[in-house]
């Protein structure tokens, strides 16, 4: 009993020493990060008048039989109860295949059997800003705005055409969301945000959610290491292109406080 009783008595101590230590966690002013994001795409576009048919509906990922692949996302917040916010991650997939279901793109028709390949880019940028109106030593609260800012190149071509079929669209959207972290241990915080609007004026329309989680161990006071999970999905209908993009996995990286 007594070795139990010093065994507690012992933890508590700990865990109160600790604790005292966590609020210097977040003393600082700016994050500097680079994560490896590795989502599972789904990526359908549609082009011209013919969008929302469902010839005209085209399935990236199930016609090219895209692969999920990891790209580098740069992350910054400057700042401390109120931050400045960014972030940037370009995804970009290139395939082959021979057309399985018959489809027009952007006018062009590919027929069933036709060799053809793609190449789709995507730029994702995030500007924002954050009040943290809750600060205490183990974490924070928090209420952000930001404009998301989309541009999503995609193309299809094919010997049997003539010319490439491409589409470039950019579909920036205000969005507003939450923020919040804890520290479980001193060195431990675990961090959530979820962010998403819809707007809609005439032919533009998009509906955009984001949704990240993630943990961070931290080694002394400046440098910690990442892992976490983050889905973006995207809705959009720009004049007469329409977009359904998807991105979900987990990431993993470091950061650099100062």
């Amino acid at each position: 009993m007594r070795n139990r009783l010093l065994c507690v008595s012992m933890s508590v101590l700990a865990v109160t020493l600790l604790a005292s230590r966590a609020e210097a966690q977040e003393d600082h002013v700016g994050e500097l990060g680079v994560m490896f994001w590795r989502p599972s795409p789904e990526l359908t576009l549609s082009t011209d008048a013919l969008a929302g048919s469902s010839t005209n509906e085209v399935d990236f990922v199930q016609e090219f039989g895209i692969e999920d692949k990891s790209f580098p996302e740069f992350r910054a917040v400057l700042g401390a109860g109120h931050k400045f916010r960014f972030s940037y991650v370009k995804f970009s997939y290139d395939a082959e295949a021979t057309i399985q279901r018959t489809f027009t793109f952007q006018g062009r028709t590919f027929t069933v059997g036709a060799p053809a390949s793609t190449d789709i880019k995507w730029d994702l940028w995030k500007l924002g800003y954050e009040w943290d109106f809750v600060r205490r030593e183990r974490g924070f609260f928090g209420l952000f705005t930001d404009v998301k800012i989309n541009k999503i190149q995609a193309s299809v071509d094919s010997p049997a055409l003539s010319s490439t079929a491409s589409v470039d669209t950019t579909a920036p959207v205000p969005t507003v969301g939450v923020i919040g972290r804890g520290y479980v241990a001193p060195m431990v915080a675990i961090t959530g945000e979820f962010s998403g609007l819809k707007v809609s004026s005439g032919d533009f329309e998009v509906k955009f959610t984001d949704f990240d989680i993630s943990g961070t161990v931290t080694f002394g006071r400046h440098v910690g290491a990442q892992v976490g999970y983050r889905s973006v999905v995207v809705d959009y209908v720009v004049d007469e292109d329409t977009g359904d993009l998807k991105m979900q996995g987990p990431y993993f990286g470091g950061v650099v406080r100062f």
